[in-house]
């Protein structure tokens, strides 16, 4: 397949223009990042988003792949003096990896298998015999015996038939077609089936002690819960079939004479092939298809609840606490400043063992006071209950001093923070465990800003995360993280190398230079000085510049998504219509616009740019600085705590969605125990897809439906008068 045959079918696949895909390529392949592409290549690409633009990326590289596969195989039949024009050209229009080993699996270097032993004992011949079923004369005995040869260690016919029939049966299993239909047949009508090695084990898979259900309909998770309690130990799991129908399938290609008197060798040889060489390869084929669907499946869940989580609004302008909840080593208190400053912290213990409850609030409260803390962010974890109750009484009792909220933070991957080098690097002067409780308090400032810091697995917001592809998980998590950062945009003053680094264009070294430069030159004045970092060149400044921002620089410009190559354009623009202020340009300017029935394709060729760059100068000049987080649902503040036993069937509350699985969606409403909406209580209507509904961070109503103490488990839903 040549690259402009990839490229149309990439196109024809997505439902794209071959142009767009053409052009996406060479953008890609010039070392154009997808987020730069996206924002900044819209006249060239036709608009395409980072979703179109990624799938055209993962479909050329497979492609690709494919191809080089392609050159190899055909390479190595070729040396083997063994290529036909028939072969070369069906190996030449696969359109799958699959497909293509198939085809080459006859040619493929092989271990000492039963046939080659056979074929070095001169069986070949007799085993084309069977093969071609033209002999209907005589017995098969007869002829069978003229291949007895004592030295060859063909001591019986028996021997010589049954060697025979080890050719005829890798013949068959090494044939694409025969692979092709079975493999067809066993998606379309295998069941997976599981059954308890111990019956009397108790573990969380006993519905999966005896299960079964068909390979075309079985849902992701289970297919990994499956999976996993295979792993344990705990199930045995299989691919079940229809055997006669599947050998009958192999019948209907190779039988083609019943008079021959080899037809029961046949028959014999292509039941073998089918039990011994073809379906045990066949079943693992469909059992790793199975995991990678699950696998891209669950990788896409996790992916999508960490961006929704990576992109909550931050808590801007306040002063907080943060707290990291625990009994024995108590509960690690930090204050932060409206930038993320670390100001002070302390130790309390106010459960048990030590149980020194009002000394800890009086310490909370002398740092609030101290410090006029706005919000107390705790931790979900261990203690987390009950440092809730004491954080409420308190808020209770300073009701007429001055107004302080409270909300619960997720704090996965705190711990892992706390440890890592960044963290040492950040608070060298203090323990890991007084760092986690500032993770906390600025996960509630900034939760992007801080948990780019820690490695997007250990968030913990996805479903068996740590039972999937890790390969294919780091990189589509690595996707996720860019992606947001990206969209948001970064202050080039403030942030970390942490942050610095996702930004399209730089490095973790880049990012190290960036605040290297900051540290000794102090802040950046226009976006045009970054150009000084070292290892900052001109590829690095394109692809980057327009995500790096500078609030108060020397260039209004520099805190918009405007990129410094349509400066001119902008300044040509603002000019033409007469208007100065930059923070009022876009309204402005489509007033102007609107009012002179100004000719737009006109006015486009004078600036030099394309309809999506004009309009996103516009829109950036309309609302310069804009933060897409702001647009966001704010996170929902507490001053008192509500527990389980408060609950009432009916109740209606306010929630956070914690998570979103494929079965419904945790939710907090402010008890210990998130509940859950099941997604068949998502709507009035069928809901298939629960991630279409819903994101982490989303705040909603729900009605609770039921409320179980003892098992700590609460059922809501979003059905509000049903």
């Amino acid at each position: 397949m040549t690259e402009i045959e990839m490229i149309q079918l990439v196109a024809e696949e997505l439902n794209l223009k071959a142009l767009q895909v053409k052009n996406t390529i060479e953008l890609l392949d010039t070392g154009n990042t997808v987020p730069f592409i996206a924002r900044y290549r819209k006249e060239v690409t036709g608009s395409l988003d980072e979703n179109q633009i990624r799938a055209i990326q993962d479909r050329m590289q497979y492609l690709r792949a494919l191809e080089a596969r392609k050159e190899t195989i055909l390479k190595s039949i070729e040396e083997q003096g063994k290529l036909t024009p028939e072969l070369k050209e069906k190996i030449l229009k696969a359109t799958k990896l699959q497909e293509v080993e198939d085809l080459y699996l006859p040619y493929k270097p092989k271990k000492r298998t039963r046939a080659t032993v056979a074929r070095e004992k001169g069986l070949e011949p007799l085993a084309e015999i069977i093969l071609k079923q033209e002999v209907t004369e005589g017995s098969a005995e007869e002829i069978a015996v003229k291949f007895v040869n004592e030295e060859k260690e063909v001591r019986t016919v028996q021997e010589a038939l049954q060697g025979a029939m080890d050719i005829v049966a890798e013949v068959i299993s090494d044939d694409a077609e025969v692979r092709k239909q079975i493999r067809e047949a066993t998606f379309k009508t295998g069941l997976l089936e599981s059954a308890v090695k111990n019956a009397e084990e108790r573990t969380p898979y006993e519905m999966y002690y005896d299960y079964s259900e068909p390979v075309n309909s079985i849902p992701p998770h289970r297919i990994l819960a499956i999976n996993r309690g295979e792993t344990e130990g705990v199930l045995k799991v299989s691919v079940e079939v229809d055997s006669q129908k599947m050998i009958g399938l192999i019948e209907a290609l190779y039988v083609k004479n019943e008079r021959s008197i080899f037809i029961d060798y046949l028959r014999q040889a292509i039941a073998d092939s089918f039990t011994r060489l073809i379906f045990p390869s066949i079943q693992r084929e469909v059992r790793s298809a199975l995991t990678e669907k699950a696998d891209e499946h669950a990788i896409a869940v996790f992916a999508e609840n960490l961006r929704n989580l990576l992109l909550q609004p931050p808590v801007r302008g306040k002063m907080i606490m943060g707290i990291d909840p625990g009994f024995r080593t108590g509960c690690k208190v930090a204050v932060i400043d409206q930038t993320g400053k670390y100001l002070e912290g302390a130790t309390i213990y106010p459960h048990p063992p030590q149980e020194r409850y009002l000394e800890a609030k009086s310490i909370v409260r002398a740092l609030v006071n101290k410090y006029q803390v706005d919000i107390i962010a705790i931790g979900n974890g261990t203690a987390s209950r009950e440092t809730e109750m004491m954080v409420a009484e308190l808020i209770r009792e300073m009701k007429d001093e001055r107004k302080v909220e409270y909300i619960i933070v997720n704090e996965a991957g705190a711990s892992v923070y706390s440890a890592s080098k960044v963290a040492q690097q950040e608070f060298p002067d203090l323990e890991a465990a007084m760092r986690g409780n500032i993770s906390i308090a600025r996960r509630l400032l900034d939760p992007l800003a801080e948990l780019v810091k820690i490695d997007p697995k250990h968030i913990g917001v996805g479903l068996y995360q740590h039972d999937v592809n890790q390969k294919r998980l780091a990189e589509a998590l690595q996707q996720v993280v860019e992606s947001a950062v990206n969209m948001v945009g970064v202050n080039v003053n403030t942030a970390s190398a942490s942050l610095l680094k996702y930004v399209s264009g730089l490095t973790s070294r880049t990012a190290n230079s960036i605040v290297k430069y900051r540290d000794e030159h102090g802040p950046f004045r226009n976006r045009e000085e970054i150009k000084k970092v070292d290892g900052i060149g001109e590829v690095a400044y394109q692809q980057a510049a327009g995500f790096l921002r500078i609030p108060d620089g020397d260039n209004p410009l520099d805190n918009t998504s405007i990129h410094p190559e349509s400066y001119e354009a902008t300044r040509k623009l603002l000019e033409k219509f007469k208007v100065d202020d930059i923070h009022q340009g876009g309204k402005l300017l489509r007033l102007k616009i609107k009012q002179e029935k100004v000719d737009i394709p006109a006015l486009l060729e004078e600036l030099g740019i394309g309809e999506p760059t004009f309009n996103d100068i516009l829109d950036n000049l309309e609302k310069p600085g804009l933060d897409p987080r702001d647009e966001l649902p704010k996170p929902i503040f507490k001053s008192d705590v509500l527990k389980m036993e408060d609950l009432r069937e009916g109740m209606i509350l306010k929630g956070t969605v914690r998570n979103v699985v494929d079965f419904g969606a945790f939710v907090d409403i402010g008890v210990k125990q998130d509940g859950l909406v099941h997604v068949s209580r998502m709507a009035k209507k069928f809901v298939k897809n629960p991630y279409e509904l819903l994101s982490v961070g989303d705040v909603i109503e729900v009605k609770v439906v039921s409320i179980d103490l003892e098992r700590g488990r609460i059922g809501l839903s979003m059905v509000l008068d049903e």
